[in-house]
């Protein structure tokens, strides 16, 4: 059965965006790039809410403007070919490999779970994950923890009314300066 992983930038006091709406602190080196790239290529499916997927549409027209690095191309084919489903109260349509959500979150996963399809589930947009999570559907979290304090905004792990246990399956240091952890969601 394939997994559902959310995977996100935070800050190192836990949160995806500081309490001025900002994320520009999450400006990736290369290797964080690479990693994110490779994330990316991992993934079947990629569930976004409205803000993720409006924040994303950068890549449909990256390199129009200015010429892209070797690194930022390889992302944008990987992210353009990567099929998307939005979720969304307020969009009508939406652009490039991506598709409206016609159902709920849990029967969109439950769809996409039986699918004979390779690769991992993947959730991006806090919102969405921590609905995600309040259905018990996500399996794995990965964050890579930056090294900065910002004080408030949006949490990367939502705040529940039940206790989630986590196993580490994978953590390592990138350049010296972020952290790249990996828990899965222990169910026993």
């Amino acid at each position: 059965m394939r997994s559902v992983t959310y995977s996100m930038n935070a800050s190192l006091d836990g949160y995806i965006v500081g309490p001025d709406g900002s994320f520009d602190w999450t400006e990736p080196d290369e290797d964080l790039f690479r990693l994110a790239t490779d994330e990316v290529r991992g993934a079947g499916v990629h569930l976004l809410g409205r803000r993720l997927y409006e924040t994303m549409l950068y890549w449909e027209d990256a390199g129009k403007d200015r010429p892209l690095d070797g690194l930022q191309r390889e992302f944008a084919a990987v992210w353009n070919a990567l099929p998307k489903v939005v979720f969304s109260t307020t969009l009508s349509s939406v652009r490039g490999n991506a598709r409206l959500a016609s159902g709920t979150l849990a029967a969109e996963v439950a769809r996409l779970r039986a699918e004979p399809a390779e690769g991992d589930i993947a959730i991006g947009g806090a919102t969405l994950a921590a609905e995600a999570a309040d259905h018990d559907l996500i399996d794995e979290y990965r964050v890579r923890v930056h090294p900065v304090l910002v004080g408030g905004g949006t949490p990367f792990f939502a705040h529940h009314a039940r206790r989630v246990n986590l196993d580490l399956i994978e953590s390592r240091t990138i350049n010296t300066t972020f952290l790249y952890a990996r828990y899965r969601v222990n169910r026993h």
